[in-house]
């Protein structure tokens, strides 16, 4: 949980606001610009999942075609919120301490509920400060600043470095600033790099939470993408307190567990006093989750075959990119996701390694700089990484790693 002490919290630059001026792929675009691949373009940039549907997607689909001419209810069907609530309760040892009613909300992707959640968790709180803060860690979701800028907070950095594990270091986190916070945006595993945390890393940041009165918004869209063992979630540590889900929201859904990205179906489920008055926003200001999308979710929360199976696929992937990677750069496997986080400071750094390996070899990757926010020194804690998405097949990730171990190899 702890680590060296941190020297600075910090918002991203540009007048106050923390929405940065372009996203990371307008920022790779302008970088690349016109320039001509080196070979047949690759491209491991977008965590877009390739691998199957579920089997059962268009049956179910026809099957519940009719009610597309249907309002869905903003709150969701009881068998959606049963099926939610279910597969909590199995995932994570929750004994039906969900409250199906009031704890559990559809929402279009998790994305939504991460955009929307800071504006909540603002208003629910309403502490009288001039302005309130939301952590977020950085690198970072660009999404989780997006929130933070419409709320009209303050995203306040968190560096996480291999030095903390990839995760904010809480022990460091200032008790004033603690107080003037309003929400909390952590992924696990995390994005970009794949760390899990603990149970008991959630459960100091539940106490935090408590006792500093902010809401926690843990993204745990990549849960089931991991290596060997599952990670810990944020309600699984609740739980394990005793004392409920106050302050706690888990926000998830379907895009990476059953590769249904485009269907937009998430949920988020956990403190139900904060989700039975957010649906009330969500009654004014956000679209409902259509019904034929909501009885897929039923049946995907209900199937686990093709959640073992997409996570095989992933692993094999793994097994590949350790084979080729391994003896230039050390373990590149991650507990979980689908990226690769590889160090290439030696080489360049992360933005001079991507123009290298799109006009040399032909592969596209993500500079880590343009995942993470500068420090105020001008320095970047995502500059010495690539981001590498494992989402295409085997074989075309098989031959972009080639290339990639071949160029790191061969290079000085």
């Amino acid at each position: 949980m702890s680590g060296p002490p941190m020297t600075s919290f910090r918002k991203p630059p540009g007048r106050g606001s923390a929405l940065p001026e372009s996203n990371p792929f307008q920022r790779l675009a302008a970088l690349l610009g016109d320039r001509a691949p080196g070979a047949d373009p690759i491209v491991l940039t977008i965590g877009e999942p390739q691998h199957a549907m579920p089997p059962f997607t268009a049956e179910v689909l026809a099957e519940n075609m009719a009610d597309f001419r249907r309002y869905p209810p903003i709150e969701g069907t009881p068998a959606f919120r049963t099926a939610v609530a279910g597969w909590l309760d199995r995932r994570y040892g929750l004994g039906g301490s969900i409250d199906r009613e009031r704890g559990v909300l559809p929402l279009n992707g998790s994305r939504e509920g991460l955009s929307f959640g800071a504006i909540a968790a603002r208003d629910q709180l309403a502490k009288d400060i001039e302005r309130p803060a939301v952590l977020l860690p950085n690198p970072f979701y660009q999404t989780y600043a997006a929130a933070a800028h419409i709320a009209g907070a303050e995203a306040v950095l968190l560096d996480t470095g291999a030095e903390t594990g990839f995760l904010p270091d809480l022990d460091a986190l200032p008790p004033d600033l603690l107080d003037r916070t309003v929400a909390v945006y952590l992924a696990s595993p995390a994005n970009p790099q794949g760390a899990h945390a603990s149970l008991a890393y959630w459960q100091a940041l539940i106490g935090l939470a408590r006792r500093h009165a902010f809401y926690i918004f843990a993204d745990e869209c990549y849960s089931e993408i991991y290596r060997t063992s599952p990670p810990p979630g944020v309600l699984e540590a609740a739980h394990a307190l005793g004392a409920g889900y106050e302050r706690v929201i888990a926000l998830n859904s379907l895009s990476k567990r059953s590769n249904l990205a485009g269907l937009r179906c998430g949920f988020a489920a956990g403190d139900p006093a904060f989700l039975a008055r957010w649906v009330k926003f969500r009654g004014l200001a956000a679209p409902q989750v259509p019904l034929p999308a909501q009885a897929l979710a039923v049946r995907a929360y209900s199937d686990e075959a093709h959640v073992i199976e997409n996570r095989r696929l992933y692993n094999e992937k793994y097994a590949i990119a350790e084979r080729l990677l391994a003896p230039i750069l050390g373990p590149v496997t991650p507990e979980g996701g689908f990226f690769l986080w590889l160090d290439v400071a030696r080489w360049g750094g992360s933005i001079a390694v991507t123009e290298r390996l799109w006009t040399e070899v032909g592969v596209k990757v993500l500079p880590g700089a343009y995942l993470a926010s500068d420090r105020p020194d001008g320095s970047n804690p995502g500059e010495a990484y690539i981001r590498v998405s494992l989402c295409a097949p085997a074989a075309i990730t098989q031959q972009a790693l080639e290339r990639l171990a071949d160029w790191l190899g061969g290079t000085a």
